[in-house]
This record gives C-alpha cells, structure tokens and sequence, in this order.
C-alpha cells in the first residue's frame, strides 16, 4: 500500500476502504512517511471528489485513534459537551454553560482561539486570564471543584486534526463538509461525555452560508454520532445579524456577565440561551417539560447561582478574581457610529462586521498571532430598531487609533429601511 495509489483512487473518484485511510493517517501523523505535498494532494482529490458515509467514518476514527481520549472514571454526575461552529459575537457558551452548572449539569468543553472573521472562547476567555492550557488531569481537578472546564486541544487530544487542519487551511481545502465533520466529531468524541450538544450557525456570518449546506453537514455528523454510539443533539441557528450587542473579546466576557446578573444586552439572545438551556435540561432529565426547565433557568440567574458558577470555575482556572468587581473593560480609543438618516436598520453584512472588529485587532491571521483583547464593537442598535439621524448606533472600540477606512466599512455597512426587515427564526431546525 501506498499514498500514490492512494491518492489515485480518490482523483479518480474510487471509495477508499479503511485500511486505506488508515495507512494515510498512521503514515502522515506518525511515522511521517507522507510528505505535506502528498497529503495536501489527497486533500484535494478529498475536496473535489468527497468521501461517502463509510470513508468519513473511517477518517474520522483513524483521527480519533491517533491520539489519546479523555474519560471521566469517577465522576457519576451527567457530562455534557457543547460546540458552535462559530459565528459573529457567538458568545452563547460563556452564558449557557454556567446556567447548566447551576442547574446540576457538568461541562466539559475544548475550544479553540479564533481565525479570520469569527472569534474564539479561549481569546474571551484569556481577557481576564482564564488559563485554557490544563496540564496532565488538572481538567478533571478542575471539573470536580467547579462543575465545568473549557481548554484548549492539547498535543496528544486527536493530533491528526491539528496536523491536517493546518494543512487544508494553508491549501484552500478547508469548506469540505466531510472535512469538516470528521474534524469536528472525532474531537468531541475524544471526550467521553455523555451528551453532544451542536449548533451549527448558517447565515452570512457563519461558516455554512446556507441552510441546505448546514443541514447537510449536521446529518454527516449525527450520522458519525449514531455510527459511534453517542448521544447528540444538533440545533441549526441563524447567523444572518451579529449574535447579540458585543462583539470582541472582553466586550463579550463583560456582555455575558451581564446576562448572568440578570441584564440579558437584548430578547434575541435571551430567547436563544433559554431555548438551548431548556432543550439541554430535558435531554439530560434534569426537567420534564419546558416549563420546568425555563423556571430552573430564571431560577439560577435570579438566586446568583449561575453567576457563582461562572466565577467560581474561571477563577480556579486562573482568572484574575477582581474582575469580577471592576470594569475590566478599557479601550483607549473609541468611535461612535450614528445615524445618516431616520428608518429601520440592519446590517448588510455579519460577515463585513467581524471583518471590522478583525481590523481593529480582536482577530488574527495566524493562530500564533496576539490579539487587543479590548478591540471591539458595541451595537448599540440591531436589526429592525428604529433610528432618527444622529442617533447612536454603534461604537467602535480598539487599543489603537481607528482610522477613516474602518469607520467608513461599519457605515457603509448599515442599511436603512421606511418598514420593518423580515425577520427569521433564531433557530432553524432541532434533531437527533
């Protein structure tokens, strides 16, 4: 067996078996007898031709066993994970996760920074020197204490995702949904929870532009779900506007306790963390009804115990304690943006949006690169509010000077209307 017979039967549109994709991942990761150049051509072939149900198993299982798993022997209380695919001032997971703590729920959860347009937890999360990097078990230390836990992926947690994720990111092979959910799943299976909670963002913000492209990708992983015999819930959720008011790193901690202390920044974002909450509480039995489970979710806000839970995990995870009880918060430049005219707004592009908030510095090319964890932007107006000229409707934030061309970009963006935008349900589909 070997790559070029390999990667011949994929260019001419063959289905390798598993002992084929086996041999790729083994000779790629391990014993690296498969050159960049050898891989990134089956990439290619991958990308062009795709994989069936059978291939995108066997890939994602050969990726799954390149690394070690982490379990949770010992711990009887229900595990859950949560993944996004990431969108526009996604900050649902720094809201949602305390709450289902408070609700009697542990959370395991790997994350990672962000790329391009979209931010990543581990970049909200270190503003205030949250240490995503856990050494050896301290994850499960951690988990014990605090009823939850979010690092990053480690060396040894499925590297061959490391290694050919970085590779279809330098060879343009990235938006291939078998890919891509081979990706996804064999690091959430790497963790043995006992629930798998998805949403997969569709719109112009989010990876999936479509919802044909986001359903297809969410039966591929379920598909994968059912093929390893774990449970799995996937919700498709709108990206066509920035997910809530902030978008940034800290602006977004800041937005999240908020939310935690009862101050929710608007309805949509409520109303999505409430749903998500009441559908994780009734698939873990933690409630019969949603009436049940959205009374124990205004329950643990009001009495202060998702907040607790919150600050309790981020701490022992080596947050700075009094942020807390300051305004961490502190950009040295900001711009506000106010209104051309009178009329109902919406933002022509989410995706043009995190491009500014990038520009301003909260993103980065690089995966090593830094980021100005107090770049931003505060909308102070969203979708179908009403403006007059002069109105405020958004601010603009950064650790450096913010020039004429980002200003202009944010301006440029906004669209004004004498009616009301149609408005699209903020979740699209539910399944298992």
């Amino acid at each position: 067996m070997d790559i070029l017979s390999i990667i011949q039967k994929k260019r001419d549109k063959l289905n390798l078996n598993e002992n084929e994709i086996n041999f790729f991942i083994n000779a790629y990761t391990k014993t690296k007898e498969i050159t960049d150049y050898q891989a990134a051509a089956l990439l290619m072939a991958i990308y062009i031709n795709g994989l069936n149900d059978a291939e995108t198993y066997y890939l994602t299982k050969a990726m799954l066993n390149s690394g070690k798993t982490i379990d949770f022997e010992g711990i009887d209380d229900i595990i859950i994970d949560k993944h996004s695919t990431g969108g526009v001032g996604d900050k649902v997971s720094l809201i949602l996760l305390p709450i289902c703590v408070a609700c009697g729920i542990k959370v395991a959860k790997i994350s990672g920074k962000g790329l391009g347009h979209t931010g990543g937890t581990i970049d909200k999360l270190e503003s205030i020197g949250v240490d995503t990097n856990l050494q050896g078990n301290e994850y499960l230390e951690i988990l014990k204490k605090t009823g939850m836990f979010i690092m990053g992926q480690t060396k040894d947690l499925v590297p061959a995702d490391k290694l050919l994720y970085d590779l279809r990111n330098a060879t343009n092979t990235v938006n291939s949904l078998p890919l891509i959910a081979a990706s996804i799943v064999s690091k959430k299976i790497a963790l043995k929870t006992d629930y798998i909670f998805l949403d997969v963002k569709v719109g112009d913000g989010a990876f999936c532009s479509n919802y044909k492209q986001a359903m297809q990708l969410s039966k591929i992983m379920m598909n994968l779900f059912k093929k390893f015999k774990r449970n799995a819930l996937i919700h498709i959720t709108n990206m066509d506007q920035p997910l809530g008011k902030a978008i940034g790193n800290a602006i977004e901690i800041k937005n999240a306790i908020e939310f935690l202390k009862g101050n929710p920044a608007d309805e949509k974002i409520k109303k999505l963390i409430e749903q998500f909450a009441i559908d994780i509480l009734i698939e873990t039995k933690k409630a019969k009804n949603e009436t049940e489970a959205l009374n124990k979710v205004h329950e643990v806000i009001k009495n202060g115990s998702a907040l607790n839970a919150f600050k309790t995990w981020a701490i022992a995870q080596k947050a700075d304690p009094n942020v807390f009880d300051s305004n961490f918060f502190l950009p040295k430049y900001s711009k506000e943006i106010r209104s051309k005219r009178d009329g109902y707004i919406k933002y022509q592009s989410t995706k043009e949006i995190g491009l500014i908030v990038f520009y301003l510095g909260a993103g980065r090319i690089k995966k090593s690169d830094d980021v100005d964890f107090q770049a931003g932007v505060m909308l102070n107006k969203i979708k179908n509010d009403f403006v007059k000229k002069g109105d405020l409707i958004a601010t603009l934030y950064s650790s450096k000077p913010i020039n004429d061309k980002t200003i202009k970009a944010f301006e440029d963006n906004i669209i004004y209307s004498s009616k009301e935008f149609q408005e699209y349900p903020i979740i699209l589909s539910v399944f298992k």
